[in-house]
């Protein structure tokens, strides 16, 4: 008597379509040069904000630039926070878009990992934050989602550094964790961290809006164009005391992804990553990072003080513990919970390294300490060590395990090049 049919394994970390594994290995060599430039720009600004020479740091920083009638008379570290950094988001709102409506990810059974391990890896931080801190001074608590966000740039510099042969799998998911990471951040952003809110200017942002989204759903791609309404879409957000970031994003997903007649070339929304990639992780977030990575270690009462401080402590074991009890944890119990399995390669040694590099908060966590604490406050300083020592922590653990795992890794991507028809494509995608 023959039993039913049983249904294949759902692998939690499957290799994709060998299309989107190609496209994620282009992005990932972007970002991985753009973490190499970021992490030079934050050694160059903690070397400078700790030398004879600081004041000229700070002063740099706090040259105003900009229309004074506009209210965008802007100091340059302002400027790339809300100015360089919607750069990043805008990409990150591409980047989301193309995942959810023509990667991989369109398959709900495949999206469901990532977005489970993102939210998880941003809720035990946050909890971690919040429980260090549940007894401390009075303004301590706002800096909750400090420790929740990834740094996609970093921790994709790290892999760089360490020469790992990680699996296209968990490339794929360590980038789709990051995007679906920003934009939940954004999202804290935008509800949590807006003082006061304008209304007349954020509808009045809503036409140029609608006007990019229009010229971009025909498949307009003049810059000259569209350029001036993102820029006033920009403008108007900033005015109406949302963080200017929030801008990008939305511009980001008024883009289409997907070709409205059929044959050879990237959609809208790949040719507008291609153009605007090199300049969010070469330029926009180093240049972010060298504004706002230089902190005197020493700060008010020493390091050792600093390190005292709950809001420091708080970060690192969020950073540290917090980012990879989530991320593991979560994955943990989908697995646990839908009798998926890991995949045919990946062991939970793996997922573990992934895990710490998600601890590798910089970019958006800087930006949200800024937020929750002020610019130049006490509590900030601590915030942008406690977001240091934790990365830092974060990558030297990653590093370990990584790189015990990297022969493994290796002797993958060799059988894998190995096993490449004519065509060039590896067999066990044509599977």
């Amino acid at each position: 008597m023959s039993g039913a049919p049983t249904r294949p394994a759902r692998h939690l970390f499957g290799r994709g379509s060998w299309p989107e594994v190609s496209r994620i290995a282009d992005i990932l060599r972007a970002e991985t040069v753009g973490g190499i430039l970021l992490l030079a720009a934050a050694v160059a600004a903690l070397i400078w904000a700790n030398s004879p020479w600081s004041a000229a740091y700070q002063q740099l920083g706090a040259f105003r630039v900009g229309p004074h009638a506009l209210h965008l008379d802007l100091t340059l570290a302002q400027w790339a926070a809300d100015g360089l950094l919607a750069v990043f988001f805008f990409v990150a709102g591409l980047e989301l878009k193309r995942e959810f409506v023509a990667g991989d990810l369109r398959d709900p059974r495949r999206a469901v990992m990532p977005i489970a391990a993102a939210a998880g890896g941003m809720a035990v931080p946050a909890l971690i934050y919040t429980t260090v801190n549940a007894t401390s001074a009075q303004g301590a608590l706002s800096g909750w989602a400090v420790p929740t966000a990834t740094d996609i740039a970093f921790a994709l510099a790290v892999l760089g550094v360490i020469s790992t042969h990680l699996p296209s799998a968990l490339r794929t998911f360590l980038l789709t964790l990051a995007v679906v990471d920003d934009l939940l951040a954004i999202v804290i952003i935008a509800v949590f961290y807006t003082g006061s809110l304008a209304v007349l200017p954020l509808l009045a942002a809503l036409v140029p809006l609608g006007l990019f989204a229009f010229l971009v759903q025909k498949r307009v791609r003049s810059w000259w164009l569209l350029l001036p309404l993102a820029a006033l879409t920009w403008g108007l957000v900033h005015a109406s005391g949302i963080h200017a970031t929030v801008a990008g994003v939305l511009l980001g997903f008024m883009v289409p992804v997907v070709r409205r007649s059929e044959g050879p070339g990237p959609g809208l929304a790949e040719h507008f990553e291609h153009r605007w990639r090199p300049l969010s992780a070469g330029v926009a977030v180093p240049v972010f990072a060298f504004f706002a990575a230089g902190v005197s270690v020493a700060g008010a009462g020493g390091l050792g003080a600093t390190l005292r401080d709950p809001v420091t402590i708080g970060i690192i074991l969020g950073l540290v513990a917090g980012k990879c009890l989530g991320v593991l944890g979560t994955t943990w119990l989908v697995q646990r919970f839908t009798r998926a399995s890991l995949g045919d390669e990946i062991g939970w040694w793996d997922v573990l390294g992934l895990s710490l590099l998600a601890g590798i908060g910089f970019t958006v966590s800087l930006l949200i300490g800024e937020l929750a604490f002020g610019v130049g406050s006490e509590k900030d300083d601590h915030a942008r060590i406690g977001i240091l020592t934790g990365s830092l922590i974060s990558a030297l653990l990653a590093t370990v395990v990584l790189r015990l795992r990297n022969r493994h890794y290796k002797r993958l991507a060799i059988a894998e090049t190995r096993d490449a028809d004519a065509d060039g494509i590896p067999d066990v995608y044509q599977r």
